[in-house]
């Protein structure tokens, strides 16, 4: 299983102060090189961790994949091109969410979504899609002209209130979008203790945590928790 990390929050603490530091490409290559797969970042619309020049720079100097979270805007989509990250994920976004709050509405876009996914792949960019862990939802992917490369399973439900039955409806999806041939990911929301029981799901090749691990990386440094937490996932 790989971990892709995400250096949002590493921002939000630079634009608390207005300062050039913490400095999010500093943490992705220490985050790297205590083990992360990959590094995501998500430009938000209002720009209130992630900048444009963060994500121009993180593309320019990692030496790994760059996962770009963005909605699905013309503005976005252009930012994109214009960066050619390895993958991007769509997300839904609204302006007064602290936080992604869900998936997508793949039954009311996914004309839109099949669209933004030839376009991408038109570019050599992959196409990650982030998505409830809802069979409904999910049987529209069949309706997609063109497939996703990537489904990430959205676990803020779970993970906010864990149970064994929505851990079970993270399985099930996981193991739908196996059957259609995509890869699955999943992330929002993972801790350590957390990903004990998500670990354990058939089919799910890589999670996306970011909040809870720039958090412990305040008291146990950056490096010791990416590393800890990989070798959590692994084992």
């Amino acid at each position: 299983m790989k971990l892709g990390v995400n250096v949002d929050h590493v921002a939000t603490l630079r634009n608390a102060r207005g300062t050039y530091y913490p400095n999010p490409l500093k943490a992705a290559g220490i985050a790297i090189d205590a083990g992360a797969d990959f590094i995501t970042a998500h430009l938000r619309e209002d720009r209130r961790h992630i900048r444009d020049e963060d994500v121009f720079n993180l593309k320019r100097n990692i030496n790994t994949d760059l996962n770009l979270e963005i909605a699905a805007t013309e503005e976005m989509l252009r930012i994109a091109k214009e960066v050619k990250p390895y993958s991007i994920n769509i997300v839904p976004e609204k302006r007064e969410e602290l936080t992604t709050e869900g998936g997508l509405d793949i039954i009311n876009m996914h004309s839109k979504l099949s669209s933004i996914i030839e376009g991408m792949h038109s570019t050599d960019i992959k196409v990650s899609l982030f998505i409830n862990p809802d069979i409904n939802q999910l049987k529209y992917l069949e309706k997609l002209e063109v497939k996703p490369d990537i489904i990430e399973i959205h676990t803020g439900d779970y993970c906010d209130n864990p149970s064994e039955e929505k851990l079970q409806l993270i399985t099930n999806a996981a193991e739908y979008i196996n059957k259609l041939g995509i890869e699955c990911h999943a992330g929002h929301g993972i801790t350590y203790e957390h990903v004990k029981r998500i670990r354990e799901i058939p089919h799910i090749s890589a999670l996306n945590i970011g909040h809870s691990l720039i958090s412990e990386a305040i008291f146990y440094g950056l490096h010791r928790v990416v590393k800890t937490m990989k070798m959590t996932i692994s084992n």
